[in-house]
């Protein structure tokens, strides 16, 4: 049997903590130049994010679809394919879900499990149309995963605003709003946290005993870091990569599925790309190194910044851009652990052939 490597886990729960507290250093600096009180801007970002129960749950809520993205990301990034299309696919499961919850017939619960198997299967099926161009003719899979997001945003865009646009109401480019019996339930009455966070933090524990504990998970973590090991102990690399891409698009169809059901109950234009949950995502998984757990963990770090951002905007000088500088700065230390990463690896890679 398998042991847990506990100290793998830690350590990819305190990176992300590490990379956010060097990110509020370099806040405190942008603070401090635009002349705003440090202390008294991390104090109001912090109840932006946690000051009550209502911020709480309101983080929790916005850490979710960045949760199940990010589980997506990490697991296609694990296998060793940087699937940067996570937007695109959580607006295919949006779109899909949504047409699901209205057109289906039959009692809530009946519909609720159909708009989630359609906006899974959207969301994966746009994945796996980026894996089989690169298994059927090279594509460079960063390049069709990101320009499939922009056919995504505006495919969906065209249908909200002429096939599937609310007949009445503001008019503006919508569907109409889903039945109230097919709404994910709150898990506080009052409160915005819905059974999704639930779903999201549950996903995130069964992606984690699935790469450790299943011979499908522990193939895709070979794949990812050792390709030619893998391939030498008959690993097939076109067919993983699209049950890969397929998973890791259907975890961010899933996410855009809640956000129809358990926030906005319809789909709108712009409702997935305004908030940057994707990019969000791609920043949690990252700074977890592709663990599930950390990156989950990461991704409610992220909202915290977001909702605590918007905190500081209400109750003080210091503008909402303040929690972009830090994630900004995030990104740059993600991009300097990553290439020092590289460096190292080249290094002993040119040693090893010295030596030979």
């Amino acid at each position: 049997m398998r042991r847990i490597n506990w100290t793998e886990h830690a350590k990819a729960l305190l990176n992300p903590l590490i990379a956010v507290l060097l990110g509020l250093l370099v806040g405190a600096i942008a603070i401090w130049a635009v002349g705003g009180s440090v202390i008294t801007t991390y104090a109001e970002m912090w109840k932006g994010a946690f000051g009550s129960f209502y911020f709480t749950t309101s983080t929790l809520t916005r850490a979710t679809p960045i949760i199940l993205a990010a589980l997506g990301v990490s697991l296609a990034f694990r296998a060793g394919f940087f699937n940067l299309g996570a937007e695109g696919q959580m607006i295919f499961g949006a779109l899909a879900a949504s047409i699901a919850a209205l057109y289906v017939p039959g009692p809530g619960f009946v519909k609720i499990i159909c708009a989630i198997i359609a906006g899974m299967a959207a969301g994966g099926l746009w994945s796996a149309l980026a894996g089989w161009l690169d298994t059927r003719f090279r594509m460079n899979l960063l390049i069709t995963t990101l320009l499939l997001n922009y056919i995504a945003a505006l495919f969906a865009g065209y249908m909200v605003s002429f096939p599937l646009k609310e007949k009445a109401g503001s008019g503006g480019a919508q569907t109409a709003m889903i039945d109230n019996s097919a709404w994910l339930p709150k898990l506080f009455p009052g409160m915005t946290l819905h059974a999704g966070f639930i779903v999201a933090v549950l996903a995130a524990i069964l992606l984690a005993l699935f790469f450790r504990f299943t011979n499908k998970g522990y193939e895709i973590r070979m794949l990812g870091s050792n390709p030619l090991f893998a391939a030498f102990g008959g690993i097939r690399r076109g067919k993983l990569m699209l049950l890969s891409m397929l998973l890791s698009g259907g975890l961010a169809g899933l996410a855009g599925t809640f956000e129809v059901l358990g926030t906005q109950y319809r789909y709108i234009d712009n409702m997935l790309s305004a908030p940057g949950y994707a990019w969000s995502a791609i920043m949690a998984t990252l700074l977890a190194g592709s663990s599930p757990l950390g990156a989950a963990f990461a991704a409610i770090l992220l909202a915290a910044l977001q909702t605590g951002g918007m905190g500081v905007e209400r109750n003080t000088e210091v503008p909402l851009e303040i929690s972009s500088v830090i994630q900004a700065s995030l990104i740059l230390f993600v991009s300097a652990r990553v290439t020092i990463s590289l460096i190292k690896r080249k290094k002993a890679r040119t040693v090893d052939g010295n030596h030979t």
